[in-house]
């Protein structure tokens, strides 16, 4: 199996650090340097890199860094098991709530964004979480 970890650019290390392991109770494992730390906890870890505003994602990207929210075609889902209280607590961290929580035949979704401009969204599974989906097609 491969090894999978997602990689979040951040402007602040240090307040991400915070962020999401207050938010999502998610553990520091390893600190490389003072701009990249590796979080642990969750099925995959999670490396928040620290990148100045205004920098090059890649040289000739044509495209600057921009902590303000933003849309990207990835996003992080992290399944919990209260989501209401998954919310209250992510707010209280600085997430941004974008949407009412929201009934899916598998479950309850929550759009939210970090205060680094990331979207992620938060999951209640129901019964049999995304096999719910072909359950009901199954009918």
């Amino acid at each position: 199996m491969i090894e999978m970890r997602a990689c979040l650019d951040v402007d602040d290390v240090d307040r991400a650090v915070v962020f999401y392991t207050e938010a999502l109770d998610l553990k520091v494992g390893r600190r490389f340097d003072e701009a990249w730390v590796e979080l642990i906890g969750g099925s995959c870890a999670i490396d928040l890199l620290g990148k100045r505003p205004g920098t090059e994602p890649f040289q000739g990207s044509g495209s600057e860094r921009d902590y303000h929210r933003h849309w990207t075609p990835v996003h992080l889902d992290f399944v919990v098991q209260d989501i209401e209280a998954a919310v209250q607590r992510a707010q209280a961290v600085g997430a941004q709530l974008e949407q009412s929580i929201r009934d899916e035949p598998y479950g309850r979704l929550a759009l939210m964004s970090d205060p680094f401009g990331h979207g992620f969204c938060l999951l209640e599974f129901k019964g049999l979480g995304y096999d719910e989906i072909n359950k009901r097609q199954e009918k």
